[in-house]
């Protein structure tokens, strides 16, 4: 039974440090109650409290996060659980994918004959798939990123950029856009395949995954613009016909 502990004798009961204990009581997240003299005094309300920090740190949550959560009681306690089983269970589901893959892979190599690459490369894509981005998904994006890369998408796409500051109604514009619905009439089947919720959720949270390097080189790029600038002109050519 905790009964009136002061700090080092709470902090050897519990297991944790008195710094912890200390910067605990800053954020608001463990306050104990404090005698006259101003010493923190523990009780087996606040062991019970700590053991509920300590779990759910060791499920990955921040001290913030936490504060929260227990700000909000058993509702927020269940949120908290069920969303960190959601993330734990991607995670199993990307392990799952991985280990399938090395399986694959192990199938594929055969003692003294030379490897195929693309065994090796679709090992690589599924390890390195973001949490959340189903093989299906990939599937899609992989689709979507070959047709970008063809040659009447890339021309597209230089042209735009060329014709970025004029009026997106203006004759060039309106070339463009087009020449840009022709396209996309052409390849209706890989956009609108993309373009369902789920596979929009899944590259939507892969974009916040993406390595620095790629950051930076989507923010030193033109897309921002780009796409209002081309959507306008789209509008304009639909207000036309």
């Amino acid at each position: 039974m905790v009964c009136g502990m002061r700090v080092h004798e709470f902090a050897e009961l519990a297991g944790v440090t008195v710094k912890a204990l200390h910067h605990y009581d800053r954020l608001g997240l463990l306050k104990p109650r404090r005698t006259e003299a101003g010493y923190r005094i523990y009780t087996e309300r606040d062991l019970e409290h700590l053991e509920q920090i300590v779990a759910l740190k060791f499920l990955g949550l921040g001290l913030r996060q936490i504060r929260t959560v227990l700000e909000r009681g058993e509702l927020g306690l269940v949120d908290a659980l069920r969303m960190q089983r959601q993330v734990l269970e991607e995670k199993q589901r990307q392990l799952t994918r991985a280990i399938r893959a090395i399986e694959e892979a192990q199938r594929a190599i055969r003692p003294g004959e030379a490897t195929d690459p693309a065994v090796l490369r679709k090992l690589i894509e599924v390890i390195n798939m973001p949490d959340g981005f189903s093989e299906e998904a990939m599937s899609k994006f992989k689709d979507l990123y070959e047709l970008m890369r063809s040659e009447e998408w890339r021309s597209l796409h230089r042209d735009f950029t060329a014709a970025l500051g004029q009026e997106p109604t203006g004759e060039k514009a309106q070339a463009l856009a087009a020449r840009m619905k022709d396209l996309m009439d052409r390849d209706a089947g890989v956009l609108q395949a993309v373009a369902d919720p789920e596979t929009l959720a899944s590259m939507k949270k892969a974009a916040g995954e993406l390595p620095p390097e790629l950051v930076k080189r989507f923010e030193e790029s033109n897309v921002r613009k780009m796409v209002p600038f081309m959507m306008k002109a789209l509008a304009g050519l639909g207000e036309k016909s």
